[in-house]
Protein backbone atom coordinates (compact mmCIF):
# COMPACT_ATOMS: atom_id res chain seq x y z
CA UNK A 1 0.00 0.00 0.00
CA UNK A 2 2.65 2.18 0.60
CA UNK A 3 4.35 1.56 -2.56
CA UNK A 4 1.10 2.47 -4.23
CA UNK A 5 1.25 6.09 -6.10
CA UNK A 6 -1.22 8.94 -5.01
CA UNK A 7 -3.25 10.45 -7.50
CA UNK A 8 -4.58 14.04 -6.58
CA UNK A 9 -7.31 16.07 -7.93
CA UNK A 10 -8.07 19.71 -7.37
CA UNK A 11 -11.33 21.41 -7.84
CA UNK A 12 -11.98 24.97 -7.21
CA UNK A 13 -15.48 27.16 -7.85
CA UNK A 14 -16.34 31.18 -6.96
CA UNK A 15 -19.37 31.06 -5.02
CA UNK A 16 -21.52 35.06 -4.85
CA UNK A 17 -21.75 34.00 -1.22
CA UNK A 18 -20.60 34.52 2.00
CA UNK A 19 -17.63 31.51 3.12
CA UNK A 20 -19.88 30.79 6.45
CA UNK A 21 -22.38 30.07 4.80
CA UNK A 22 -20.80 27.41 2.09
CA UNK A 23 -18.94 26.15 5.40
CA UNK A 24 -22.16 25.38 7.18
CA UNK A 25 -23.54 23.30 3.99
CA UNK A 26 -20.42 21.40 3.43
CA UNK A 27 -20.36 20.70 7.18
CA UNK A 28 -23.95 19.98 7.63
CA UNK A 29 -23.63 16.44 5.72
CA UNK A 30 -26.99 15.08 6.80
CA UNK A 31 -28.69 17.75 4.61
CA UNK A 32 -26.73 16.91 1.80
CA UNK A 33 -29.79 14.52 -0.31
CA UNK A 34 -31.31 18.17 -0.34
CA UNK A 35 -28.45 19.44 -2.65
CA UNK A 36 -26.68 16.67 -3.91
CA UNK A 37 -28.66 14.72 -6.93
CA UNK A 38 -26.68 11.44 -6.27
CA UNK A 39 -27.03 11.64 -2.05
CA UNK A 40 -29.64 9.42 -0.70
CA UNK A 41 -28.88 9.59 2.72
CA UNK A 42 -26.55 10.50 5.30
CA UNK A 43 -26.16 8.82 8.91
CA UNK A 44 -24.07 10.42 11.73
CA UNK A 45 -23.38 7.41 13.29
CA UNK A 46 -20.56 9.30 15.95
CA UNK A 47 -19.62 12.95 16.76
CA UNK A 48 -17.25 14.12 19.10
CA UNK A 49 -17.34 18.39 18.63
CA UNK A 50 -14.82 18.53 15.64
CA UNK A 51 -14.51 14.58 14.65
CA UNK A 52 -17.33 12.48 12.85
CA UNK A 53 -17.85 9.22 11.45
CA UNK A 54 -20.86 9.33 8.93
CA UNK A 55 -22.12 6.26 6.79
CA UNK A 56 -23.43 7.64 2.91
CA UNK A 57 -25.71 6.02 0.55
CA UNK A 58 -26.06 7.47 -2.70
CA UNK A 59 -26.62 6.81 -6.84
CA UNK A 60 -23.82 5.72 -9.08
CA UNK A 61 -25.87 5.69 -12.06
CA UNK A 62 -28.37 2.53 -11.62
CA UNK A 63 -26.71 1.34 -8.55
CA UNK A 64 -26.93 2.55 -4.62
CA UNK A 65 -23.37 2.47 -3.59
CA UNK A 66 -22.71 3.00 0.30
CA UNK A 67 -19.38 3.92 2.23
CA UNK A 68 -18.15 5.20 5.35
CA UNK A 69 -16.56 8.32 5.75
CA UNK A 70 -14.63 9.69 8.73
CA UNK A 71 -14.22 13.84 8.59
CA UNK A 72 -12.65 16.50 10.84
CA UNK A 73 -14.16 19.52 11.09
CA UNK A 74 -12.24 23.03 11.42
CA UNK A 75 -14.64 25.76 11.79
CA UNK A 76 -11.52 28.54 11.99
CA UNK A 77 -9.95 27.28 8.96
CA UNK A 78 -13.30 27.20 7.23
CA UNK A 79 -11.85 23.12 6.32
CA UNK A 80 -13.71 19.66 6.44
CA UNK A 81 -11.13 16.63 5.93
CA UNK A 82 -12.45 13.56 5.05
CA UNK A 83 -11.17 9.86 4.73
CA UNK A 84 -12.94 7.16 3.47
CA UNK A 85 -13.14 3.39 4.62
CA UNK A 86 -12.87 0.73 2.06
CA UNK A 87 -13.81 2.97 -0.87
CA UNK A 88 -15.47 1.12 -4.17
CA UNK A 89 -13.49 -1.02 -6.12
CA UNK A 90 -10.42 0.10 -7.77
CA UNK A 91 -10.17 2.44 -5.39
CA UNK A 92 -7.76 1.34 -2.75
CA UNK A 93 -7.96 4.07 -0.67
CA UNK A 94 -9.47 7.70 -0.60
CA UNK A 95 -9.39 10.91 1.50
CA UNK A 96 -9.47 14.55 0.53
CA UNK A 97 -10.12 18.11 2.12
CA UNK A 98 -12.90 20.79 1.74
CA UNK A 99 -11.65 24.32 1.54
CA UNK A 100 -13.34 27.50 1.79
CA UNK A 101 -11.66 31.41 0.84
CA UNK A 102 -13.50 34.49 1.81
CA UNK A 103 -13.23 36.65 -1.17
CA UNK A 104 -14.66 40.07 0.05
CA UNK A 105 -18.34 39.42 -0.79
CA UNK A 106 -17.50 36.07 -2.84
CA UNK A 107 -16.18 33.07 -1.91
CA UNK A 108 -13.64 30.47 -2.77
CA UNK A 109 -14.44 26.42 -2.41
CA UNK A 110 -12.38 24.09 -2.95
CA UNK A 111 -12.20 20.28 -2.88
CA UNK A 112 -9.48 18.11 -2.94
CA UNK A 113 -8.47 14.34 -3.54
CA UNK A 114 -6.14 12.05 -2.97
CA UNK A 115 -6.46 8.64 -4.00
CA UNK A 116 -4.73 5.08 -5.07
CA UNK A 117 -5.93 2.60 -7.10
CA UNK A 118 -5.73 -1.15 -7.21
CA UNK A 119 -1.82 -2.84 -8.07
CA UNK A 120 -1.57 0.82 -9.25
CA UNK A 121 -2.92 0.18 -12.41
CA UNK A 122 -2.92 3.02 -15.30
CA UNK A 123 -6.73 2.06 -16.56
CA UNK A 124 -7.77 2.02 -13.04
CA UNK A 125 -6.27 5.27 -11.76
CA UNK A 126 -8.16 6.60 -15.40
CA UNK A 127 -11.67 5.41 -14.06
CA UNK A 128 -11.04 6.89 -10.49
CA UNK A 129 -10.14 10.34 -12.04
CA UNK A 130 -12.58 10.49 -14.06
CA UNK A 131 -15.30 9.19 -11.06
CA UNK A 132 -13.81 12.05 -8.77
CA UNK A 133 -13.95 14.76 -11.21
CA UNK A 134 -17.38 13.82 -12.00
CA UNK A 135 -18.64 13.77 -8.42
CA UNK A 136 -16.24 17.11 -7.67
CA UNK A 137 -18.44 19.01 -10.21
CA UNK A 138 -21.68 17.51 -8.61
CA UNK A 139 -20.59 18.67 -5.01
CA UNK A 140 -19.21 21.74 -6.37
CA UNK A 141 -22.59 22.44 -7.36
CA UNK A 142 -23.63 23.34 -3.33
CA UNK A 143 -21.73 26.76 -4.72
CA UNK A 144 -24.98 27.29 -6.27
CA UNK A 145 -26.93 26.21 -3.78
CA UNK A 146 -25.06 28.95 -1.69
CA UNK A 147 -25.68 31.85 -3.55
CA UNK A 148 -29.21 31.52 -2.97
CA UNK A 149 -28.67 32.01 1.17
CA UNK A 150 -30.96 34.78 1.23
CA UNK A 151 -33.75 32.94 0.32
CA UNK A 152 -32.87 29.02 1.45
CA UNK A 153 -35.25 29.55 4.53
CA UNK A 154 -38.32 30.09 2.46
CA UNK A 155 -36.75 27.21 -0.02
CA UNK A 156 -35.78 24.16 2.33
CA UNK A 157 -38.94 23.19 4.07
CA UNK A 158 -38.55 20.21 7.38
CA UNK A 159 -41.83 18.87 9.15
CA UNK A 160 -43.38 16.00 10.08
CA UNK A 161 -46.57 14.49 11.50
CA UNK A 162 -47.20 11.74 14.21
CA UNK A 163 -50.13 9.71 14.43
CA UNK A 164 -50.46 7.39 18.18
CA UNK A 165 -51.84 3.88 17.57
CA UNK A 166 -52.32 0.90 19.52
CA UNK A 167 -50.88 -1.87 17.39
CA UNK A 168 -47.72 -3.60 16.85
CA UNK A 169 -45.03 -1.85 15.28
CA UNK A 170 -43.84 -4.88 13.96
CA UNK A 171 -46.99 -5.20 11.57
CA UNK A 172 -47.08 -1.75 10.52
CA UNK A 173 -43.18 -2.01 9.70
CA UNK A 174 -44.19 -5.02 7.53
CA UNK A 175 -47.17 -2.92 5.65
CA UNK A 176 -44.37 -0.04 5.08
CA UNK A 177 -41.37 -2.33 4.04
CA UNK A 178 -43.57 -4.27 1.30
CA UNK A 179 -44.52 -0.99 -0.15
CA UNK A 180 -44.89 -3.52 -3.76
CA UNK A 181 -48.32 -4.55 -2.09
CA UNK A 182 -49.66 -0.77 -1.98
CA UNK A 183 -51.62 -1.04 -4.83
CA UNK A 184 -53.84 -3.40 -3.56
CA UNK A 185 -54.20 -1.68 0.28
CA UNK A 186 -53.68 2.19 -0.86
CA UNK A 187 -56.35 3.42 -3.13
CA UNK A 188 -54.40 6.72 -4.46
CA UNK A 189 -51.39 4.38 -5.82
CA UNK A 190 -52.04 3.32 -9.29
CA UNK A 191 -49.04 0.93 -9.65
CA UNK A 192 -45.81 0.33 -7.75
CA UNK A 193 -42.59 -1.73 -8.89
CA UNK A 194 -40.37 -2.39 -6.44
CA UNK A 195 -36.78 -4.12 -6.82
CA UNK A 196 -34.50 -5.09 -3.49
CA UNK A 197 -31.55 -6.60 -5.41
CA UNK A 198 -29.39 -5.83 -2.24
CA UNK A 199 -31.34 -6.56 1.63
CA UNK A 200 -32.64 -3.00 2.49
CA UNK A 201 -32.21 -1.31 -0.19
CA UNK A 202 -34.95 -0.74 -2.62
CA UNK A 203 -35.46 1.05 -5.62
CA UNK A 204 -39.39 2.44 -6.42
CA UNK A 205 -41.29 3.48 -8.47
CA UNK A 206 -44.44 4.52 -8.34
CA UNK A 207 -47.49 6.29 -10.21
CA UNK A 208 -50.56 7.67 -8.07
CA UNK A 209 -53.15 10.50 -7.23
CA UNK A 210 -52.17 13.63 -5.60
CA UNK A 211 -55.29 15.34 -2.90
CA UNK A 212 -56.63 17.25 -6.26
CA UNK A 213 -57.14 13.96 -8.02
CA UNK A 214 -53.98 14.71 -10.40
CA UNK A 215 -51.88 12.03 -11.64
CA UNK A 216 -48.17 12.08 -11.23
CA UNK A 217 -45.00 9.80 -11.19
CA UNK A 218 -42.24 9.60 -8.82
CA UNK A 219 -38.84 6.93 -8.02
CA UNK A 220 -37.48 6.72 -4.85
CA UNK A 221 -34.42 5.13 -3.50
CA UNK A 222 -35.36 3.28 0.54
CA UNK A 223 -33.06 2.35 2.78
CA UNK A 224 -34.73 0.29 5.57
CA UNK A 225 -33.40 -0.50 9.27
CA UNK A 226 -35.68 -3.07 10.12
CA UNK A 227 -33.85 -3.17 13.51
CA UNK A 228 -34.70 0.48 13.87
CA UNK A 229 -38.36 0.21 12.75
CA UNK A 230 -37.28 3.21 10.53
CA UNK A 231 -37.63 3.59 6.50
CA UNK A 232 -35.44 6.82 5.01
CA UNK A 233 -35.96 7.55 1.40
CA UNK A 234 -34.76 9.79 -1.47
CA UNK A 235 -36.82 10.57 -4.29
CA UNK A 236 -34.70 10.69 -7.11
CA UNK A 237 -37.27 11.87 -9.78
CA UNK A 238 -40.02 13.89 -8.23
CA UNK A 239 -43.04 16.45 -8.20
CA UNK A 240 -41.92 19.61 -10.26
CA UNK A 241 -42.81 21.69 -7.62
CA UNK A 242 -39.28 20.10 -5.37
CA UNK A 243 -35.77 20.85 -6.72
CA UNK A 244 -35.45 17.67 -4.18
CA UNK A 245 -37.51 15.87 -1.86
CA UNK A 246 -35.90 13.21 1.20
CA UNK A 247 -37.97 11.89 3.99
CA UNK A 248 -38.59 8.98 6.36
CA UNK A 249 -41.06 6.19 8.21
CA UNK A 250 -40.43 5.71 11.45
CA UNK A 251 -41.97 3.77 14.56
CA UNK A 252 -41.29 4.85 17.99
CA UNK A 253 -42.89 2.79 20.88
CA UNK A 254 -44.03 4.24 24.05
CA UNK A 255 -45.82 2.47 27.24
CA UNK A 256 -48.76 3.23 25.47
CA UNK A 257 -48.72 2.17 22.19
CA UNK A 258 -46.44 3.33 19.01
CA UNK A 259 -46.02 6.65 17.38
CA UNK A 260 -46.07 6.55 14.12
CA UNK A 261 -43.86 9.58 12.42
CA UNK A 262 -43.81 10.82 8.63
CA UNK A 263 -40.65 13.21 8.20
CA UNK A 264 -40.43 15.00 5.10
CA UNK A 265 -37.65 17.46 4.10
CA UNK A 266 -37.65 19.45 0.84
CA UNK A 267 -36.19 21.65 -1.45
CA UNK A 268 -38.60 24.33 -3.74
CA UNK A 269 -37.63 24.08 -7.24
CA UNK A 270 -37.69 28.42 -7.00
CA UNK A 271 -38.00 28.60 -10.75
CA UNK A 272 -41.39 26.26 -10.71
CA UNK A 273 -43.16 27.34 -8.73
CA UNK A 274 -45.65 29.95 -10.27
CA UNK A 275 -45.63 27.62 -13.31
CA UNK A 276 -47.17 24.79 -10.87
CA UNK A 277 -49.29 26.98 -8.51
CA UNK A 278 -50.12 30.11 -10.34
CA UNK A 279 -48.91 33.36 -11.04
CA UNK A 280 -47.86 35.24 -8.02
CA UNK A 281 -47.40 32.27 -5.70
CA UNK A 282 -44.22 33.18 -3.38
CA UNK A 283 -42.16 30.12 -1.59
CA UNK A 284 -43.48 30.40 1.69
CA UNK A 285 -47.13 29.74 0.29
CA UNK A 286 -45.52 26.91 -1.83
CA UNK A 287 -44.12 25.77 1.31
CA UNK A 288 -47.24 25.65 3.01
CA UNK A 289 -48.96 23.82 -0.16
CA UNK A 290 -46.01 20.98 0.37
CA UNK A 291 -46.46 21.00 3.73
CA UNK A 292 -50.31 20.53 3.73
CA UNK A 293 -50.09 17.75 1.01
CA UNK A 294 -47.73 15.58 1.92
CA UNK A 295 -48.68 15.84 5.62
CA UNK A 296 -52.02 14.31 4.47
CA UNK A 297 -50.25 12.27 1.87
CA UNK A 298 -48.14 10.79 4.54
CA UNK A 299 -50.71 10.35 7.51
CA UNK A 300 -53.32 8.13 4.94
CA UNK A 301 -49.92 5.92 4.64
CA UNK A 302 -50.04 5.58 8.57
CA UNK A 303 -53.38 5.25 8.62
CA UNK A 304 -53.95 2.69 6.30
CA UNK A 305 -50.76 0.93 8.01
CA UNK A 306 -52.52 1.00 11.15
CA UNK A 307 -55.70 -0.73 9.76
CA UNK A 308 -53.75 -3.08 7.93
CA UNK A 309 -51.97 -4.41 11.41
CA UNK A 310 -55.05 -4.33 13.28
CA UNK A 311 -56.90 -6.39 11.03
CA UNK A 312 -53.90 -9.13 10.90
CA UNK A 313 -54.11 -9.38 14.73
CA UNK A 314 -57.87 -9.96 14.67
CA UNK A 315 -56.84 -13.23 11.15
CA UNK A 316 -54.31 -14.37 13.95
Amino acid sequence: MSDARVHRTVHQVIAAAPAGVLYGLIADATRWPLFFPPCVHVEQLDFQGTRERLRMWATSGDVVTSWISNRRLDVQRLRVEFTMDQPTAPTRSASGVWTVEPLGDRSRVTLEHSFTASGDDPADAAWADEVTAANSSVQLGLARVAERWTRLDDLVWSFEDTLHVNAPAELIFDFLYRADDWPAELPHVARLDLVEDEPGVQVMSMGSLSIDGSAHSTESVRICFPGAQRIVYKQIRTSPLFAAHAGEWSIEPDETGVNLIARHHVLLDEDNIERVLGEGTDAVAAGHHAREALGQAGLSVLRYATRYALGSVRVL
